[in-house]
């Protein structure tokens, strides 16, 4: 059953990388309310996880005692997800491109290559440490 209301929720979570499905999980669960497509859901959920585990590992340190706050918004046509680390924040445009030269061989520094990729709009506030994301939800392919 489609949901009419949007939803909106706000967490705080524990800054440990186990914590992250207790962000997928519910976020998942009202796309799937909403109808979302897999593919859309794929990429939600793989941008909610890289930008958490940012946030624990670049942004909090991997300090257990801080914490991440995420807001969503869900409707019927996309979701929209903010992530808030205790980090001091980062310059995204420093972030080095991982296709090019020595960086194509690194095992890190791919997550945000990654949310930019599936995500439709990737913001971030001017100190760095929150990260804004939506995804429009695709529309149906129509028949020939």
């Amino acid at each position: 059953m489609v949901s009419n209301k949007p939803i909106s929720q706000s967490m705080i979570i524990a800054s440990v990388p186990s914590a992250v499905s207790d962000v997928c999980g519910p976020v998942l669960a009202e796309l799937e309310a909403n109808n979302f497509s897999q593919e859309d859901s794929f990429a939600v959920h793989l941008a909610i996880e890289e930008a958490f585990l940012n946030a624990v590992r670049h942004g909090n340190k991997m300090d257990p005692a801080k914490k991440i706050k995420i807001d969503y918004l869900i409707d019927a046509d996309k979701v929209e997800i903010s992530m808030t680390d205790d980090g001091s924040g980062f310059n995204p445009k420093a972030v080095p491109d991982p296709r090019c030269g020595e960086n194509l061989y690194k095992a890190g520094g791919r997550g945000l290559f990654l949310i930019e990729s599936y995500m439709d709009v990737v913001e971030f506030n001017e100190h760095g440490n929150t990260v804004r994301m939506i995804k429009y939800k695709q529309k149906a392919s129509q028949s020939k």
